[in-house]
């Protein structure tokens, strides 16, 4: 399966948010029919993932860090100089080259949705999607024992059209995750489920994404992450069916 060569540079540019309205349309209709072109997309925003990742950084050393921060706490209230001026600019570029190099948090919305995406793309393909195979919610929540710090819930909504099929390990914004795989038909629902961290103070968020829908969701210490290419208001239903049941 070969991607169409004329959408190449659209891929990148759609990543990059660089295309207009009307060529964002187009490409995102191309996408939800043409499965190279997704799949060369969720690749790209795959690798972009992985290059954002907090192991690749250096931090800055503490000394040059501490005096970027003093300079930008140092009240401007009096009048300067335009040498000053330049100075102020001066230091300013280069926080800005340091910011490559500075250690961030890696748990921005976008990142953290990007790396869902490319770990649900991956799930779909042979022998991705469980490690542990049943419907049984008493095999599937011990079976994390050991394996993550934390418990998820686990729960069968067969009764309400989302069958549990099986679990597995993941790994979402720098941790192993827990991810749930349900089914809806013959479609896939992943819910990565992980500690809620400051990022969860957020509020709930459905985003679209080249045929996918997102939701997230905090519930108690946990944080929820559903994604799947069914209609919305399917996805909309698993999350009130799924947050009734372990409420």
């Amino acid at each position: 399966m070969t991607r169409c060569t004329d959408k190449a540079l659209l891929l990148g540019a759609l990543l990059d948010h660089e295309l207009d309205a009307a060529n964002v349309i187009e490409i995102e209709a191309h996408l939800a029919v043409c499965a190279a072109c997704a799949a060369a997309y969720a690749d790209l925003r795959a690798t972009r993932a992985l290059l954002r990742d907090a192991g690749l950084r250096i931090s800055a050393p503490a000394a040059i860090r501490a005096r970027i921060s003093d300079a930008a706490d140092t009240p401007r209230t009096r009048a300067v100089s335009p040498l000053a001026w330049m100075g102020t600019g001066a230091a300013g570029m280069l926080a800005a080259c340091l910011g490559l190099f500075v250690l961030v948090s890696p748990m921005s919305t976008s990142l953290v949705q990007d790396e869902i995406i490319a770990s649900h793309v991956r799930s779909l393909m042979p022998g991705r999607l469980i490690d542990i195979a049943t419907s049984d919610r008493h095999v599937v929540k011990p079976w994390f024992n050991g394996k993550i710090d934390f418990a998820p819930p686990v729960v069968d909504l067969k009764a309400q059209g989302f069958p549990l099929v099986g679990g597995r390990i993941d790994y979402v914004g720098g941790r192993p995750v827990a991810a749930l795989a349900y089914r809806h038909g013959r479609h896939v629902i992943n819910l990565f489920v992980r500690p809620a961290m400051e990022a969860s103070l957020w509020p709930d968020l459905e985003s679209h994404q080249i045929g996918y829908t997102l939701i997230r969701w905090r519930q108690g210490d946990l944080e929820f992450w559903s994604i799947s290419d069914i209609a919305p208001i399917d996805l909309a239903r698993f999350h009130r069916v799924f947050s009734a049941a372990t409420a």
